[in-house]
């Protein structure tokens, strides 16, 4: 991926097929789980907010897919996570192997839940 891209479409068509494809699977998790958020392009790579807040961010490499759920997302799920190469707030997901999906749903689910526990506390009267 080398041109610079301003939507998620764009980002995903710069992939190749097998690349793609993965790329569609998390972000229809990311749809399912959290059709409120909103979606661009930040840091190079797919990008969602909710309540203006960062959900997560998803990008495709030369060897696997990076899925970033900030640190509290994945150290909520260090235990699953501990068979990925990992750094704070990400992990990488070999492109040899099928995505973990109901792993990613449990993550964008807890992320939802994070974000709208924070935005209610933030704004009660």
């Amino acid at each position: 991926m080398k041109k610079e891209v301003n939507n998620v479409d764009d980002y995903i068509a710069g992939f190749s097929k097998e690349i793609q494809h993965k790329l569609l699977q998390i972000r229809q998790i990311i749809k399912e789980n959290a059709p409120d958020s909103t979606e661009s392009i930040s840091y190079g790579m797919a990008a969602y907010k909710l309540h203006r807040k960062p959900l997560v961010y998803f990008g495709g490499f030369a060897k696997h897919i990076g899925f970033y759920a900030t640190p509290t997302g994945h150290e909520k799920f260090s235990n699953e996570l501990s068979k990925y190469k990992q750094g704070k707030g990400s992990v990488q997901f070999p492109l040899e192997h099928p995505l973990p999906i109901g792993l990613i749903a449990k993550m964008v689910k807890f992320r939802v839940e994070e974000i709208r526990q924070k935005y209610e506390t933030e704004n009660a009267d």
